[in-house]
């Protein structure tokens, strides 16, 4: 078996996340536009790298303002993305974005002249410059364990919000504890300043050869790795950053320069596209989610046209010789009553009972005869390909209703002889089943397990597994049976048909193990000859 944990988005399926979606050769020119537009006007300002153009108390606070609300809004999206898909690498790079914008607005308020000449907190000289280090190393290290965590399949378990509100507190008190120590006691930590604001010392440089280090190691790891529109842009994030860390650590006056000015200007380009890109992707992918949803209500409610249609056309056809028959019944009565008797006109009568009982009959099997040919088609398919596009079917309600899906499909599964609507229809019964069976449940414990896979007897054994309360015990040999239902609306029919549809292909649908935990049912198709 090879169990695939993930909600029920495949590969080949338009993805549910930004997170999840693979980069396209639009995106490509995009963020190689940036990257060669970064790399010229750097080397374009190079040479004068150093010089000195005048200090403007304004230009770092606005600018960093802006990319500390452009990175927490980044973080609010990736979090949005991991209550949809929750895989544990959103919240790592949701975190580093955190720490990112907290950093940088920190620095903001303890830079001298941005709100006030000795800047609000900490010293002058060095509690910027550490809050400097302390943003560009977790949030690169965020990244690279976002790269090495990120392909491993690694769903979150429990509550997304109770995840993302205890990951919130980890990295408040991952902020509050540096920020403390850099801001009280600057005088216990190494000095990157220490004749004034212009000059930094050797262990500044040494930092920041440092930092450019990390960057571009964690640069390759996403290189090698990249596969998603989020890998792509964090790329161009983390490219971004370097000429931050170069002007500082080849540059003697780091301040105040045509490289310092420039640096953090590339720093807040690359916050704010990426942000940018999350929010138009976003909305694109709600466009076509809200599209699909659209055409399916409409294909819905075409069906149920449809099917009142056919209910009423089959209504009319009956009711008639019903009424003959109801009519002629009471003139018997009337007749038998009469005296003398008159036999020869209850002969007539039974005789029009017996012709509209017939054509009852030959209505009824004039339509199972129309069903028959018009939908049973048989076909050699994939069970795993028809169950996941029940899935996908079933997308909307099953994210509405919070229920979380498990997929465990066994590789190269055996084909099975069926029709693929009515197997369809079988797998939406059971699934839909299942939906209501964990109403009661907390949100955080509904999950759905499906697994196909071979039985010894020649057999695909396709299992939907909900955790609801199970069937009661009285009822268990009864679910199958027609007009039998449990539910306070509802015919009882979709259990014995979905039973009816399988065995006419030899197969079988069953109630597996049922109890507190939820039930299991079991639909077993025969190997399709040469699948």
């Amino acid at each position: 078996m090879n169990p695939d944990n993930r909600h029920f988005a495949l590969e080949t399926d338009p993805p549910l996340v930004v997170a999840s979606m693979p980069y396209t050769q639009r995106h490509r020119a995009m963020a190689l536009g940036l990257v060669v537009s970064i790399l010229v006007v750097s080397s374009f300002l190079a040479p004068f790298a150093n010089q000195q153009i005048g200090r403007v108390d304004s230009f770092l606070p606005v600018v960093q303002t802006v990319m500390a609300t452009a990175d927490l809004l980044t973080a609010t999206l990736l979090f949005a993305q991991y209550s949809v898909q929750p895989h544990r690498a959103l919240l790592i790079v949701a975190s580093g974005y955190i720490c990112a914008g907290s950093f940088a607005f920190l620095q903001t308020l303890s830079f001298p002249g941005s709100y006030a000449p000795d800047g609000l907190i900490g010293d002058v000289y060095n509690t910027p410059a550490w809050f400097f280090v302390l943003w560009y190393t977790t949030f690169p290290l965020s990244i690279l364990f976002y790269a090495l965590l990120k392909d491993k399949g690694r769903m979150s378990q429990g509550s997304t919000t109770a995840n993302i509100a205890i990951t919130l507190s980890i990295v408040f008190v991952l902020i509050a504890l540096p920020s403390w120590l850099v801001i009280d006691g600057t005088e216990y930590l190494p000095q990157f300043f220490t004749t004034g604001l212009m000059r930094q010392t050797r262990l500044s440089n040494q930092f920041n050869i440092g930092l450019t280090i990390l960057a571009g190691f964690v640069l390759l790891i996403l290189f090698v790795r990249r596969r998603t529109v989020l890998d792509l842009w964090l790329m161009v994030t983390v490219f971004a950053a370097l000429p931050n860390f170069l002007v500082a650590a080849y540059a003697g006056s780091s301040r105040f320069s045509v490289g310092w000015y420039t640096a953090r200007g590339f720093a807040l380009i690359a916050s704010v596209t990426l942000l940018s890109v999350l929010i138009a992707e976003m909305t694109m992918l709600y466009s076509r989610l809200a599209s699909a949803l659209m055409m399916q209500r409409r294909e819905r409610t075409n069906r149920f046209v449809s099917i009142d249609a056919a209910t009423a056309a089959i209504a009319h056809e009956v009711r008639s010789p019903l009424g003959s028959i109801t009519l002629n019944a009471d003139t018997a009565q009337q007749v038998l009553g009469a005296k003398p008797l008159r036999l020869e006109e209850l002969s007539a009568i039974l005789k029009d009972i017996v012709e509209a009982s017939l054509r009852v009959d030959n209505t009824i099997t004039s339509i199972r005869g129309l069903f028959k040919h018009a939908t049973d088609k048989p076909v050699t398919i994939n069970v795993e390909n028809v169950a996941r596009q029940v899935l996908r079917l079933l997308q909307h309600e099953l994210q509405f209703n919070g229920v979380l899906v498990v997929t465990d499909f066994e590789d190269g599964a055996p084909l099975v002889r069926a029709d693929p609507v009515q197997l369809q229809q079988v797998i939406l019964n059971l699934i839909k089943n299942a939906i209501e069976a964990m109403a009661s449940m907390p949100r955080d414990s509904r999950r759905l397990n499906i697994g196909a896979r071979v039985a010894q007897d020649s057999f695909v054994l396709l299992s939907i597994q909900d955790s609801g309360t199970g069937v009661p015990l009285l009822d268990r040999d009864r679910v199958f049976e027609a007009f039998y239902t449990t539910k306070s609306a509802g015919m009882g029919l979709g259990l014995a048909i979905s039973r009816t549809i399988i065995e006419r292909y030899g197969g079988r649908l069953v109630l597996g193990d049922t109890g507190p935990e939820g039930s299991t049912f079991e639909i077993a198709l025969p190997i399709a000859k040469g699948g």
